[in-house]
């Protein structure tokens, strides 16, 4: 399956150095409340490639916050030592991690900090903003001031909320495609059927008898009304061709 999302990425990820530095008051500020979108299939997520990032000092502490799309956790991982990479001196760089792919996806850690302080808080930020197929991590850099576990626990999560709020989007729907042959008489009724799904037709090509073989694409929520409309609108004719 592939994801179709609103808006097109934003080429080579890098990490994006613009970082807000933002009083802890501002951990406050009210928001309107996300809608989940799972139910349909499809699901908000960041845009693009670049890690975006966003900085808030709490009692003299510095906590930066990175977030990216991943499409699987090989991909946060790399993302994670890129920030690594950028902060050797840190002591802690907790992240949390969650997939569309379904249950068992997520994954966070604390880095050194006290059990629970900081790779569940960022993890929980993640869920409460409704996004999918992102990882986020939050550097510390400790300023002399112990914040004691309510303290982190409010500080991790509240920076992993500011870059994920400060960061732009978008809303993409896992699609499918169907490899379908057909003989001269069934053609129409193949793109027909396509169109009333919302597919797309692609790669076709054609036998010395006519014969179609076409690639549909279509939403994945729809591939098997479609497959069945198919078998019905040629009366069995159709092929499915595996890939």
């Amino acid at each position: 399956a592939a994801l179709e999302c609103a808006a097109p990425g934003l080429g080579r990820r890098h990490l994006a150095f613009r970082r807000a530095v933002v009083p802890s008051a501002r951990r406050g500020r009210t928001r309107p409340s996300t809608t989940r979108l799972r139910s349909t299939g499809t699901f908000r997520t960041l845009e693009g490639d670049d890690i975006h990032a966003a900085e808030e000092v709490v009692k003299k502490s510095r906590f930066i916050g990175y977030a990216c799309h991943c499409t699987d956790w090989a991909d946060a991982q790399s993302v994670l030592e890129t920030v690594r990479s950028e902060h050797p001196k840190s002591r802690h760089v907790a992240y949390g991690f969650v997939s569309s792919a379904g249950a068992g996806t997520e994954r966070a850690s604390d880095d050194g900090e006290p059990t629970g302080t900081a790779g569940p808080p960022i993890l929980g930020a993640i869920r409460g903003e409704g996004l999918s197929d992102v990882v986020c991590a939050v550097v510390r850099y400790f300023g002399g001031v112990k914040l004691g576990a309510g303290g982190l626990i409010r500080a991790y999560g509240g920076a992993a909320r500011l870059v994920l709020r400060e960061s732009p989007t978008v809303v993409c729907t896992p699609r499918t495609a169907l490899r379908v042959a057909a003989g001269p008489a069934d053609s129409g009724s193949v793109y027909s059927v396509a169109a009333r799904f919302g597919g797309t037709a692609g790669e076709e090509s054609y036998t010395d008898g006519g014969d179609l073989e076409v690639t549909i694409t279509c939403e994945e929520e729809v591939a098997g009304r479609l497959r069945q409309a198919l078998v019905d609108a040629t009366k069995g004719g159709v092929v499915f061709v595996e890939s």
